[in-house]
């Protein structure tokens, strides 16, 4: 069984108006689809966990997109939130979903919309059926081949949910040294590799620090006492 770990570019025309939000507002790294229903041909129920801060901002947009029938948000405490909402999907959407699924893959989540425009996915199946579901895809949609590889959730899951801000932020800790026993490189020096601030390092190290941590603990629970 294999993986295959794809970025997609669709055109701001065809982008769905809360990730073009996520694209057009700093404050807002990414909003990730964790899982989603249909309910009939036109309607989907869909939860996010938004990468971004406030929440007020998104939810004024919500209130006017024309495809949301419902929505309901719920706050944490590292400057992030979940989204429950009902969802009518464009048909570029559908018929990109529907690319990727008719060639028998399977879309693993969490499915990234990142705020550079692009929808980071993992689809897993028997190998052959990879191409076809490229050759499908839409117009207004470009795929870009990330990575293929026997799949091995455990190893994919880890680094799923990092934006790719965070996942820059990591390897440049992890190259000065910033991991090392004893430490040799500071968050500074992840700071200029990154050519940012020091506190935005320290924001991206943090948060990918958590997505992390929470999924050891997932895949290996604490035992009980």
């Amino acid at each position: 069984m294999k993986y295959v770990t794809l970025s997609l570019w669709m055109a701001p025309e065809v982008r769905h108006s809360m990730h073009q939000f996520v694209v057009e507002h700093d404050g807002y790294e990414a909003s990730y689809l964790l899982r989603g229903n249909d309910i009939g041909s036109d309607l989907q129920t869909l939860l996010f966990h938004v990468d971004g801060f406030p929440p007020e901002p998104y939810r004024a947009a919500l209130e006017q997109a024309e495809t949301v029938r419902e929505y309901a948000i719920s706050t944490c405490p590292d400057e992030t939130f979940f989204l429950y909402v009902q969802d009518s999907p464009s048909a570029t959407g559908h018929d990109l979903v529907d690319a990727l699924t008719r060639a028998g893959l399977v879309i693993v989540s969490p499915v990234a919309y990142h705020a550079d425009g692009t929808v980071g996915l993992t689809l897993v199946g028997p190998g052959g059926t990879v191409q076809q579901a490229v050759e499908t895809v839409p117009d207004g949609v470009s795929v870009d081949v990330r990575e293929v590889g026997e799949y091995d959730s455990r190893r994919l899951d880890t680094g799923a949910a990092l934006t790719d801000r965070q996942f820059e932020a990591v390897a440049a800790a992890v190259d000065c040294g910033y991991y090392a026993d004893p430490r040799e490189g500071s968050v500074d020096d992840v700071a200029d590799e990154l050519g940012c601030a020091p506190g935005t390092a320290a924001e991206h190290l943090r948060k990918a620090e958590a997505h992390v941590m929470a999924d050891v603990l997932e895949q290996r629970p604490v035992p009980a006492e």
